[in-house]
């Protein structure tokens, strides 16, 4: 057994009488003598945040972790803030409510309050009362004690004698819905909830020492026997592989819309998903989600993930992109040409010394001109005209090159930011950018060049071969160009120390190129 030990050590100067820990920021402490305080892990020190003349009877946390919401036994509930939040609120008081506010949770438009009273209140976020369950009659109802929302933001459990009540959101009439309640006959009082990260259980604890574990799922399905994929909630869908071990995906509406839609695509590894007023994208195997605002199209997009960091989706002539991650286009243009290979996407893939932020996108105007644009800044670097039709066009990593073939077996280089335009090489059947590097190979009829320095295009070196180059590898410290020759592939090594050293150089990428220096053997 793992043993456990002690960490961290926080005294407190009066009885600690709830607390909760917020995802973005530290542990989060409520006192009886109505101080809020916050203890950090990482210094092992606290510090007082603020100060009540009220005992302190619950704390709840936002569902994006930012921030949290006390409340005190005079009524009064206080909204405070432990993260950066760009859709934060005033700090400070928020409301008075009649009674205190024992059972407190903060949804994603809502703040709920219930307590001795058997009322249960959702607030605004300014404080006015939106909607109100009483339950003043039932004489089967006692006080109500705790409550918890859910990852989302959607869904609200609150306990109370024997009972958790479950309310949820309903976004197409706009207000809470109560639930069928869980009845726990001889549990008592329930005295503390909390709800998995992920949506998918719900944790109880009662007066006499009981904890219930719940599942919380509204359907499940299977996507082509590979994945499960189940509704935690309106707005949340967990996405889980049935043959690997690996981790599965949170999938979640940041405005709150009903995903309709999910669907796996790419290999199964990546994900798309629909609301009616969104689409949700994202790379499972990085676990980078997006989510952009997307009107129902009839579903004719057509989607293409042959980029690392970005997800082309092409509808009625317009290429939009989105960035694994980031939650907007960074960029939308227009173009009848949608091909994989006629489209190149750079998005940060090999750092530059003095280069923060590099987004480049080269793409076809017309059959004989190539369109280049800056997607940080949004504005166009530029046209390329050519004498032929273009069947092939690739940028590399830094996007200050370009690589096009036409249809006459022609391969040219481009440099983005002069505009020159050189052939480097007739009867070009293969071409590709060593990955990692600036280094080229190509094949030309029954010979292979590799430019190993791309600036000097005319110093080329060729290898001669039989058969079709099909792909260049590299991994382990060494390069490889894999040849089909028949019914058997050979292998061709490449000079480690041209591509990872001269590369490195080119970069600016100084400790890059010390190391590989050290990883040499000695002579």
């Amino acid at each position: 057994k793992d043993k456990k030990v002690i960490c961290n050590k926080f005294v407190q100067t009066s009885a600690v009488t709830c607390l909760a820990w917020p995802s973005q920021g530290p542990i989060v402490i409520g006192l009886a003598d109505g101080k809020i305080r916050t203890a950090h892990t990482k210094n092992n020190k606290a510090s007082t945040m603020y100060s009540t003349d009220s005992f302190t009877v619950a704390i709840a946390v936002n569902s994006a972790g930012t921030g949290f919401l006390s409340g005190h036994l005079d009524g009064s509930i206080v909204r405070f803030y432990v993260a950066e939040d760009s859709n934060a609120y005033p700090q400070g008081k928020v409301m008075i409510h009649g009674n205190p506010p024992y059972a407190l949770s903060w949804t994603h438009n809502h703040i709920v309050v219930a307590g001795c009273d058997k009322k249960v209140v959702f607030y605004s976020q300014e404080g006015n009362m939106f909607q109100q369950f009483d339950y003043f009659r039932d004489k089967n109802e006692k006080e109500f004690t705790v409550s918890i929302s859910s990852p989302a933001g959607q869904a609200v459990c609150i306990g109370s004698f024997n009972r958790i009540r479950i309310y949820a959101w309903n976004n197409h009439k706009n207000l809470w819905e109560e639930k069928i309640a869980k009845e726990m006959p001889n549990v008592y009082t329930i005295t503390a909830l909390d709800w998995k990260c992920d949506g998918s259980r719900i944790v109880s604890g009662s007066l006499c020492g009981g904890v219930e574990l719940f599942e919380s799922v509204l359907r499940r399905s299977v996507w082509k026997n590979k994945f499960e994929i189940t509704y935690v909630g309106s707005s949340q869908v967990l996405v889980k592989p049935l043959m690997k071990r690996a981790r599965g995906v949170i999938l979640k509406s940041i405005y709150g819309h009903d995903i309709e839609d999910v669907r796996i695509m790419g290999g199964d590894n990546y994900i798309i998903a629909r609301t009616p007023e969104t689409m949700l994208l994202g790379d499972m195997n990085k676990n980078l989600l997006s989510e952009i605002p997307w009107m129902n199209s009839g579903g004719n997009e057509k989607f293409y993930f042959e980029s690392n960091n970005v997800c082309m989706v092409f509808n009625a002539g317009e290429l939009n992109l989105v960035e694994y991650g980031k939650n907007e286009l960074i960029g939308s243009v227009r173009t009848e040409f949608m091909n994989p290979h006629l489209i190149s996407v750079r998005i940060n893939e090999r750092r530059q010394k003095g280069v923060e932020n590099n987004k480049k996108l080269a793409y076809l105007l017309d059959l004989k001109t190539i369109a280049l644009e800056d997607l940080v800044f949004g504005y166009s670097l530029g046209q390329i005209t050519h004498d032929s039709k273009i069947d092939w066009l690739e940028l590399n990593e830094t996007g200050q090159r370009l690589l096009f073939r036409d249809k006459r077996s022609r391969l040219n280089l481009v440099d983005i930011e002069t505009m020159y335009k050189t052939s480097i090489l007739n009867f070009c059947t293969f071409v590709q950018w060593v990955p990692g590097s600036d280094v080229v190979v190509a094949q030309s009829r029954d010979q292979m060049g590799v430019w190993y320095n791309i600036d000097s295009p005319e110093r080329v070196t060729l290898f001669p071969i039989k058969g079709d180059v099909v792909e260049v590898l590299r991994e382990d410290g060494k390069t490889e160009v894999i040849v089909q020759e028949g019914h058997h592939q050979l292998s061709y090594q490449l000079d480690e120390g041209l591509i990872e050293f001269g590369t490195a150089l080119d970069d600016g990428d100084f400790n890059r190129a010390i190391t590989y220096l050290e990883s040499l053997e000695m002579s």
